[in-house]
C-alpha cells in the first residue's frame, strides 16, 4: 500500500526536535514569482537571510509527489529550473502527492504544511486576497480562508496592489484573521510602502510580534493566522507614478487577454518587470529578503520564549 506523509530536511527535523526557531518559506516565488534564473539565487538568498537572523528556514514543496518541509538544495534547483512546476494549493496536495507530481506551495498551502509540521512563523513576500471585480468573478485566493483556520504568522509586505486591498481587509476582519503593521498604523501596499488603509494594531518589536503568538497559544480561544505587515521604507518602494501606470496599463491587458484565476498574479508579476525594466524585481527581492529577516527574528523571540516557559 502507498503511504503518503511529510517528509522533512534533515537541518529543519533536528531543529523542530530540538525546539530551535524555525521559517517557512514558500516555493512559489521561485517556481512562478520570479523569472529565471534570478528565482534560484534570490531563493537562495531567502534562506541565507534567515539563517544570518538566527533562525533554519525550511523551504516547503513538493518533488515526484513528495511533500517536503526543508527542500535541499538539489530540490530548489528542481523546483526553480524545469517546466511544469505546478502551482499547488491546499485543496491540490493530496491529488498532486497521488500524481508524482513537481509543485510548488502558494501561502495557503505553505501556511497549512507549515502548521502541520509545527512551524509557527513564515515569510512571504505579498498576501493573496481579493480580486478586482471579484464581486461578478468571487474570485478570492484561498489565503484568507486557509488564515482563518491556521495557527501561523505570516509576515508580509501586504497584499499585492493588483487586488482589491480594502475589500481584502475586509475578508480578514470577517475570517478573524489579526493583521497588525510592523512600526507602523498603515498597511502596505507591497511595492509601494502605503497600501491606503489604517490598521488598527501595531507591533514595534520581534519580541512585542513573538508575545502576541504566546498570548494566542496560552489563551487557546482562537486557531487563525497573524498577519505581521512589513513595509518597505519610503526610499526603497516603486516609484509610485510608475506603479500606478504599470498597474493600470496591466488590468487592462488582463482583461483583454481572458486571464483569470491562478495565471493572473504571475502575469501581472511579469508584466510590472517588464514594464519597468526590471525595478519591480528588485523592490520584490528587497521585500522577501526583508520579511524573511524580521520572521527569523520572530522566530528566534519566540523559540526564546518556550524555552523559558518550559
Amino acid at each position: 500500500m502507498t503511504t503518503f506523509h511529510l517528509h522533512y530536511g534533515s537541518e529543519v527535523a533536528e531543529a523542530l526536535r530540538a525546539g530551535r526557531p524555525v521559517v517557512a518559506l514558500e516555493s512559489t516565488i521561485v517556481s512562478h514569482g520570479l523569472p529565471r534564473p534570478d528565482n534560484l539565487r534570490v531563493a537562495r538568498e531567502i534562506e541565507r537571510a534567515v539563517r544570518d537572523a538566527g533562525a533554519v528556514p525550511a523551504t516547503i514543496g513538493m518533488v515526484g509527489g513528495r511533500l517536503v518541509v526543508g527542500l535541499d538544495d538539489a530540490q530548489l534547483s528542481r523546483l526553480a529550473t524545469v517546466d511544469g512546476v505546478t502551482k499547488l494549493s491546499v485543496r491540490d496536495l493530496a491529488v498532486a502527492a497521488a500524481t508524482g507530481a513537481d509543485g510548488a506551495t502558494t501561502v495557503a498551502a505553505t501556511s497549512a504544511v507549515a502548521a502541520a509540521a509545527g512551524i509557527t512563523v513564515f515569510a512571504t513576500g505579498g498576501l493573496g486576497g481579493v480580486h478586482r471585480e471579484a464581486a461578478q468573478s468571487f474570485d478570492e485566493s484561498a489565503d484568507l480562508v486557509t488564515l482563518a483556520r491556521t495557527p501561523i504568522a505570516v509576515v508580509c509586505a501586504g497584499v499585492k496592489s493588483i487586488l482589491d486591498v480594502g475589500a481584502t481587509l475586509e475578508r480578514l476582519e470577517t475570517l478573524g484573521v489579526q493583521v497588525v503593521g510592523y512600526r507602523t498604523r498603515r498597511f502596505p501596499g507591497f511595492f509601494v510602502t502605503d497600501g491606503g488603509f489604517d490598521l488598527d494594531w501595531q507591533v514595534d518589536s520581534p519580541e512585542q510580534a513573538a508575545d502576541v503568538l504566546t498570548a494566542r497559544e496560552q489563551h487557546g480561544v482562537h486557531p487563525g493566522g497573524l498577519i505581521v505587515a512589513n513595509p518597505l521604507p519610503v526610499d526603497e518602494q516603486l516609484d509610485r507614478d510608475l506603479h500606478d501606470r504599470t498597474l493600470a496599463d496591466g488590468l487592462a491587458l488582463l482583461e483583454r487577454d481572458g486571464v483569470t484565476g491562478k495565471a493572473v498574479t504571475p502575469y501581472l508579476l511579469a508584466h510590472f518587470h517588464s514594464t519597468t525594466e526590471g525595478a519591480s524585481l528588485a523592490v520584490n527581492v528587497r521585500i522577501i529578503l526583508r520579511n524573511a529577516d524580521l520572521a527569523a527574528r520572530i522566530a528566534v523571540a519566540a523559540a526564546t520564549r518556550r524555552a523559558a516557559s518550559a
